[in-house]
């Protein structure tokens, strides 16, 4: 099948974008100028969200088993033990994945390959963009590989090749914002000794993590290059760093599997699309490291773009939907870089902010405040992305309690297993908590919408849901239309306003 989409770029945003048009159908080519998967990667935390998306793939399980869930972070001053975060389930009743995994990214993406590749789609190594040309109907891209040139034409074009990305150079889109002064290492090493938690090293040239990987004995340390090492060039291998890190971490390397050094960012593009060409990933914003935010945003991005385009692609929405793309990702784009950028710069900044920072608000306060039931639930829905709502988009309406349209679907348990199980036909659907009316079931039987009632339960009103109360979800698991009344004029109205019919229709 001639591809309608072409993905530019091979890290897990562009994989996931790959899954999620596999998903629906799509034909499409994905292409990456590397040789092949990367090895020196640097994230290494998957947060509920993201497992909350595999588990509609029917991947999550197989991310959880290749993880490790983190528990407890060691806070560490000058090598000595200042304190501990209690993680546990930090995220209960919020999410099926109540914790923070631990997983190293070329792992990651060695596990989205192979869920491509067992589809039948492979990556297209050794694949460069050269150019792009907007027509009125289509995308005109021209590639190169190994001294061949091909050019071919595509529906739509997506970048989801870094922070250095060809696709928004393109664009002609700017990428304001700007680069870190300190530079960083990141490294998987053997340990004499084994490490059974996370741990994060606060000293006077800087800091370290040290995150345990499945793998025995095995480590990846992610950190600051200290001036005075600096002062003689950037390090080619880790060797002069060794003696720094087993000084201030307590690991002991008995081997370096592998090394690199890198600069992080601040950035956010200007926009996120333009035409039929749309960005995603770190080509659309890039973050500090805190957090462990970043990947996990672009495959929301990801997630948010796929099953839309898919939709115009098969008739089953109008071409107005890609408007909410760049509306509902860029505004948490801005808000997340604004928000890691201030907390970055109070660890590593220096003077009394970063000692306070580091020496009474991390391994003293912290620990402290996530013992507090609400203040706990708000860290887990900060950091796991739960809480990552569109209320001001197009595509959201209504309201019941506190649910909103533009909300994540609140997860629920209920007598049969949980309300996340229908999303994994990542597909519209209508949900009931209580008892659905008979004029609702008509209109799911006309407009071919399941219709999944759930059982009224205590745990519905803890999570501000009214009984009967009626929600129009979309493909990724977000509200579209909230509706306490169970009205099918106004669910109707919604879906003959953007055309929309389910994919299995």
């Amino acid at each position: 099948m001639t591809p309608q989409v072409l993905i530019v770029g091979a890290g897990p945003t562009g994989l996931v974008l790959a899954l999620a048009l596999e998903k629906q159908g799509i034909p499409f080519r994905i292409i990456d100028q590397q040789a092949g998967p990367g090895a020196a990667s640097r994230a290494m935390v998957v947060h509920a969200r993201t497992l909350e998306f595999y588990r509609q793939f029917g991947i999550a399980d197989l991310f959880v088993q290749r993880g490790i869930p983190m528990h407890t972070a060691h806070i560490m001053k000058n090598g000595k033990l200042k304190g501990k975060i209690n993680f546990g389930d930090l995220g209960e009743k919020i999410s099926p994945y109540p914790y923070v995994l631990s997983l190293p990214q070329d792992e990651h993406e060695a596990l989205l390959i192979e869920k491509l590749r067992s589809k039948g789609i492979q990556v297209e190594w050794n694949t460069e963009l050269v150019s792009l040309q907007e027509g009125a109907e289509v995308v005109h891209a021209l590639t190169t590989r190994q001294g061949t040139t091909q050019e071919q034409s595509y529906a739509y074009v997506c970048g989801c090749d870094g922070a250095h990305s060809t696709v928004r150079k393109e664009m002609g889109l700017e990428f304001p914002g700007g680069t870190y002064e300190q530079m960083f290492f990141v490294a998987d090493v053997g340990s004499i000794e084994p490490v059974s938690h996370v741990a994060m090293n606060f000293f006077e040239e800087g800091f370290c993590l040290v995150f345990p990987i499945c793998t025995s004995g095995q480590v990846r340390l992610i950190g600051l290059i200290p001036p005075k090492i600096l002062k003689q060039g950037v390090p080619a291998d880790l060797e002069p760093l060794i003696p720094y890190v087993e000084t201030n971490t307590g690991v002991r390397i008995s081997q370096v599997n592998w090394y690199s050094t890198y600069k992080s960012h601040h950035r956010v593009s200007e926009h996120f699309r333009k035409g039929r060409v749309f960005i995603a990933g770190d080509a659309a914003h890039v973050h500090s490291p805190v957090g462990g935010q970043g990947m996990n945003t672009g495959i929301g991005d990801a997630m948010n773009l796929g099953w839309k385009l898919a939709a115009v692609l098969r008739d089953k929405a109008d071409t107005g939907i890609l408007d909410s793309y760049e509306s509902e990702r860029i505004a948490f784009a801005r808000s997340l870089v604004a928000t890691t950028d201030r907390l970055f710069q109070s660890i590593v900044g220096g003077g009394i902010l970063t000692s306070l920072v580091t020496e009474t608000v991390i391994p003293y306060i912290v620990p402290l405040l996530l013992d507090v039931p609400k203040l706990r639930k708000m860290a887990f829905q900060r950091l796991s992305q739960t809480q990552i709502r569109y209320r001001d988009s197009i595509l959201s309406s209504g309201a019941s309690g506190s649910i909103h349209g533009g909300d994540r679907l609140p997860w629920i348990q209920t007598a049969r297993g949980d309300n996340f199980a229908p999303l994994q036909s990542v597909d519209w659907q209508l949900h009931v908590y209580g008892q659905a009316s008979q004029s609702l079931r008509r209109l799911s039987e006309t407009t071919g919408i399941p219709l999944h009632e759930m059982g009224w339960t205590p745990s519905m009103k803890e999570a501000g849901m009214h009984p009967d109360s009626a929600f129009l979800v979309r493909p990724d698991g977000y509200i579209a239309l909230a509706d306490p009344h169970q009205d099918p004029g106004s669910i109707q109205a919604y879906l003959e306003q953007f055309h929309i019919t389910p994919f299995t229709s």
